[in-house]
């Protein structure tokens, strides 16, 4: 029997809706002198939450671990092909096509990063600011396919994905609970990225 259970903790929350307003304030900011400082700020608190992603894909609760969205491609193909028929399996966590965003979406975002840093150098390479441009479009496409995933699983398992990575709960059997929201964790995470911002522009 289905319950509502806690299944996203608060870090992993927290850090989907940061990871979501840096790049959107980068990609705003990306063409305006005027604003510059706050393009540079949000892609360093970009890099900063992927590197604290990856650490919690580690040590974090059970459906925020890599381990839990690890699909074989053979297990990729088969969801695919189940939910052409409207007949894919429903997951408690990522799904196999979800966890395939989830990566593209940390990769994209460290590539992102890394060569906007490295554009803040005097003499760079044409090849870095190719592969920033790059690196950008590829992310609004991967952006646009995982809305499009969160609204066809949304629909097709009458279940509200959006909400559900708000407060993280989620219609499963008590067997899928986490035991702890780490909520403490989260607001560390506000509050660095608070101080560094104000540290940044000032």
């Amino acid at each position: 029997m289905s319950h509502k259970v806690l299944v996203w903790d608060a870090p992993t929350r927290t850090f989907h809706w940061l990871q979501a307003l840096s790049f959107l304030g980068a990609y705003l900011t990306a063409e305006s002198e005027k604003h510059r400082d706050i393009h540079i700020l949000c892609g360093f608190i970009l890099f900063g939450l992927i590197v604290f992603r990856v650490l919690w894909g580690f040590v974090g609760t059970r459906h925020a671990r890599f381990s839990s969205f690890l699909f074989k491609p053979g297990e990729v193909i088969t969801y695919l092909r189940a939910l052409l028929r409207g007949q894919a399996a429903q997951f408690v966590g990522h799904n196999p096509l979800g966890s395939i965003a989830i990566w593209l979406l940390l990769g994209l975002g460290l590539v992102l990063s890394i060569t906007g840093i490295m554009l803040l150098q005097d003499d760079v390479s044409d090849v870095v600011v190719t592969l920033h441009g790059y690196a950008t479009n590829a992310m609004l496409v991967v952006i646009g396919m995982h809305l499009a995933g969160v609204l066809v699983s949304s629909v097709l398992h009458k279940e509200k994905l959006v909400p559900a990575m708000l407060h993280g709960h989620k219609s499963a059997h008590p067997d899928h609970a986490i035991e702890s929201a780490y909520p403490a964790i989260a607001l560390i995470m506000l509050v660095a990225v608070a101080v560094f911002a104000y540290w940044y522009l000032h």
